[in-house]
């Protein structure tokens, strides 16, 4: 479905652009229909990068994505983002607050279905408001501070089904959520990926990363370290990052007192490069390790 190709973002940085910043580079993987791919990384690791290039929010340096064989940058956008779409991280950002949060349909309607009746339109809200598990009487014609995240999240995901999307770029959807509110969108995932959606799910929450997804991607200072099956790559870790970033995931049966100290490391990816360390389990060999303790 998506295939990302030794994609690489550089910017141009300083006062006259002088020097450049390499925020994502060779990075590559794809995602089939009916699949949850985790992209897992700390802050700064380049993965909402990479989710907002699939997107076409940020041009592609080097490389290529392409969706159903055909590069992205070449699609006309409406066609594409009426088969992609993106929710992120702050609901509350994606609304205006002096208008009504059901005003997110009206526009969609006025931009790919002008010619759509309301009454039809109006059993095609419900029926997508339906499928993310909100009530129409609880949410239509409030303001967007009178909903709390978890339904301003749900009404975004709704948005989407709206255009009968293929894919989904999920980043960060969880974060502002409480437990029980994430669950809810955690589990709605899993029910649109049963019907066929692809989603690239951007976290830095290792455990959710791990509940929803069949395949992980882990990234570090805008390279992929390792990817592979979730099961694979969450109990056998090849790489020192991703061992580092599951040593560092707190236990419940853990007090604070009682966790060792983790060390962080400084890798060099100068003559790095992604190996097979067994069928579909791909780890970047770093030039050098050094530890900065």
């Amino acid at each position: 479905m998506l295939k990302l190709d030794a994609v690489a973002k550089i910017y141009k940085v300083g006062a006259f652009g002088g020097r450049t910043l390499t925020a994502v580079d060779d990075v590559g993987f794809e995602i089939r229909s009916g699949e949850v791919v985790s992209l897992i990384g700390e802050s700064g690791s380049g993965k909402s990068t990479v989710g907002r290039m699939v997107l076409g929010l940020t041009a592609v340096t080097r490389g290529s994505i392409t969706y159903d064989g055909a590069d992205i940058a070449t699609l006309p956008r409406k066609a594409y983002y009426r088969s992609v779409q993106g929710v992120f991280q702050d609901p509350f950002s994606c609304y205006n607050p002096v208008f009504k949060a059901d005003r997110v349909f009206r526009m969609i309607k006025e931009e790919y279905f002008p010619r759509v009746a309301a009454p039809e339109w109006d059993a095609k809200i419900e029926e997508s408001l339906d499928d993310v598990r909100l009530n129409p009487a609880q949410v239509l014609g409030k303001y967007p501070h009178q909903l709390s995240g978890g339904q301003l999240q749900r009404l975004l995901i709704a948005r989407a089904l709206l255009l009968d999307i293929k894919f989904l770029v999920a980043d960060e959807i969880t974060s502002m959520l409480d437990a029980s509110t994430r669950i809810d969108v955690l589990n709605l995932l899993a029910d649109l990926k049963s019907r066929g959606l692809g989603v690239l799910f951007v976290t830095h929450d290792l455990s959710l990363g791990n509940y929803v997804s069949e395949r992980t991607v882990v990234m570090h200072r805008g390279h992929v370290v390792e990817m592979g099956l979730t099961d694979k790559v969450f109990t056998d870790p090849r790489h020192p990052y991703t061992a580092k970033l599951l040593s560092s995931v707190p236990q419940l049966t853990t007090k604070w007192d009682d966790t060792p100290a983790v060390p962080l490391d400084i890798l060099d990816y100068g003559a790095a490069a992604l190996v097979e360390v067994e069928p579909g389990h791909l780890v970047r060999q770093e030039q050098s390790l050094r530890s900065v303790n």
